[in-house]
């Protein structure tokens, strides 16, 4: 038997197993699944466990069962790629003939004093719960600070702003405008909703330091009784330490087959693979269809295609609250009770489709 190491229940790697099992899986091979916890977790909704908005078993899909699919639980510490080795913090090891790194992002802090030592993070299920524990346990009229006004930091401050009214709610963004990366259009109706809703938006910020409840803007104080950091991410520490070429994001550059060069039998895929577009759930799982029907040609002895054509992404939205939303479907801006209907709708396919 062949064992395919799959590293991480994440988006791209539930793919993958979703596309093996349980017909397409060659008979001579195995898969085992690496991950911290017996489920699937849904990332895309963790500022909303955060916010206290939905509860824990919302955010959970149970793994796909298989007689030649088992699950080891832990925490992966080094890959030896020639030696077809993962290591783990506990002294464990598990060899593989084929793996598959999906490891996931985590935060990055850009080298701000302070800034990983005092504030929460929505970048995995166990710090999701911390931040939930941190805000909702805050009495009335607290000051919450937010960092960061990309798609997380909107989504967080806006359901918090529902599950939360009575407290200060401040988005710190660099930006002239948050969403920067949207078409401006939906950066005014976000911006404006937040002013509608008494949601503070500080523009043109820049987090020099962090110390307990307190967040230097521009080096001035801001007095904060609780900091969410949603201002930038990096790949997985595994990942950042391995000698291979990367991006200047430190993401792996990889063949057109998804592998690393060098290495036909190791494959990247999601937040830490050099890609053409910005790390989400869909261009991971993208991107795993084409590692499926790579592997299925190389354990037949054939050729795998030699390119594929580009992931296409269907758009992005996001939620303000539970009755608002917006976003870019097909390049089309939307904005309001559709959008965020949409978005409610897809979330409900994919945990109806996965679970």
């Amino acid at each position: 038997m062949k064992k395919l190491v799959v590293l991480g229940a994440g988006y791209g790697g539930m793919r993958v197993l979703h596309r093996l099992l349980p017909n397409q899986l060659p008979s001579d091979i195995e898969i085992v699944l690496v991950d911290r916890a017996p489920y699937h977790s849904l990332k895309t909704e963790f500022y909303a466990l955060a916010a206290g908005t939905i509860s824990d078993h919302h955010v959970r899909v149970t793994f796909p069962e298989h007689e030649r699919l088992s699950v080891k639980y832990g925490e992966v510490s080094k890959v030896e790629m020639d030696e077809k080795v993962v290591h783990f913090e506990d002294g464990s090891t598990l060899s593989f003939d084929d793996l598959i790194i999906g490891l996931g992002c985590e935060d990055k802090y850009h080298d701000i004093p302070g800034a990983e030592e005092y504030t929460y993070s929505i970048q995995t299920i166990n710090k999701s719960r911390k931040a939930y524990q941190a805000l909702n346990d805050l009495p009335a009229n607290k000051v919450v600070a937010i960092v960061g006004g990309g798609l997380s930091g909107v989504e967080i401050a806006s359901e918090l702003r529902e599950s939360r009214p009575d407290l200060t709610i401040k988005l710190f963004d660099r930006g002239n405008i948050i969403l920067s990366s949207f078409p401006e259009r939906l950066s005014k109706y976000v911006q404006n909703w937040f002013e509608t809703h008494g949601v503070e938006v500080v523009n043109g910020s820049n987090i020099t330091r962090v110390e307990e409840n307190t967040l230097y803007n521009h080096d001035e104080p801001v007095h904060c009784d609780v900091i969410v950091w949603t201002a930038g991410i990096q790949p997985n520490k595994v990942v950042r330490e391995l000698d291979v070429e990367k991006d200047g994001q430190g993401r792996v550059v990889l063949t057109k087959q998804h592998n690393i060069p060098g290495h036909e039998n190791i494959y990247v895929v999601g937040d830490c693979a050099s890609l053409p577009h910005a790390p989400s759930a869909q261009l991971a799982e993208g991107q795993a269809e084409q590692i499926v029907q790579v592997l299925l040609k190389r354990w037949n002895g054939e050729a795998p295609p030699e390119e594929f054509p580009a992931i296409k992404l269907k758009g992005v939205l996001g939620s303000l609250g539970r009755k608002h939303g917006f976003g870019l479907v097909n390049e089309r801006p939307l904005t309001g009770r559709v959008a965020r209907l949409l978005k409610s709708g897809i979330l409900w396919m994919y945990k109806y489709h996965n679970g």
